[in-house]
């Protein structure tokens, strides 16, 4: 059963607490990492490696710290260690790598501080260990979930602000009209809010509500809404 980011936050919190006096690689970064991965409720051993050999560049092999193979990539420092080193050592790695193994996410840390990358999307965010409660979203990948990024003007938004303004409209000519009208929609949004960031749990619980027990031309949806209600009631 999958942790509530409560939980995870929660859990965020402690491990923080108990590693925030950690300077020494060698002697404790292994168990660092295993109980950072509890965190989110995940066997480290279950989905990632320590000490992965790879070829470097020329014949020289290196091990890297921790390897998620297609996912992730940990180069760990003793604390004030330079971490833009550690990045270009970690870097360093990818020549040796098979294409299915190369990961998406690097993380350099030296205990006290996180520089996690996304290589798909270009974009970086480093914070201190005491802060990893409030990041806890950067890692929703080790959960299985993709992080996606919106812009103002995102062709997915836009598409959904349409559909959702003809879904008005038609209920309004229905005479499905004032505040109730207005209080559907919100919570319609919310729940795909809700079905999308995990606030609803298990996942697409929503969704699979509506693509599962009712008809393709929509003509029992009305009868799904005590499963809504349930849902709303289950969130508040």
């Amino acid at each position: 059963m999958h942790l509530s980011w409560n939980e995870i936050r929660v859990r965020a919190a402690r491990f923080a607490d108990e590693w925030k006096n950690a300077h020494y690689e060698r002697g404790d970064s292994q168990t660092f990492y295993n109980e950072f991965f509890e965190v989110f409720g995940v066997t480290r051993r279950r989905v990632a490696n320590f000490e992965e050999p790879v070829k470097r560049l020329g014949d020289a092999r290196g091990f890297i710290d921790l390897f998620w193979k297609g996912v992730l990539l940990v180069e760990h420092k003793s604390a004030g260690r330079d971490l833009v080193l550690a990045k270009q050592q970690a870097l360093d790695y990818f020549p040796g790598l098979k294409e299915h193994e190369l990961p998406r996410y690097l993380l350099v840390s030296d205990f006290q501080t996180f520089e996690l990358y996304d290589l798909d999307e270009s974009t970086q965010v480093r914070f201190a260990l005491r802060q990893l409660p409030e990041h806890v979203d950067d890692f929703a990948f080790i959960l299985g979930v993709q992080k996606r990024t919106f812009r103002d003007q995102d062709p997915v938004n836009i598409e959904a602000s349409e559909l959702m303004g003809q879904l008005h409209d038609a209920l309004k000519v229905s005479g499905y009209v004032g505040h109730d009208l207005e209080r559907f929609l919100v919570r319609l949004v919310f729940c795909l809010f809700a079905d999308d960031t995990g606030i609803f749990e298990p996942r697409d619980i929503f969704s699979t509500l509506i693509t599962s027990r009712t008809s393709p031309d929509g003509s029992d949806v009305g009868l799904a809404s005590n499963g809504v209600n349930k849902l709303l009631s289950s969130s508040s």
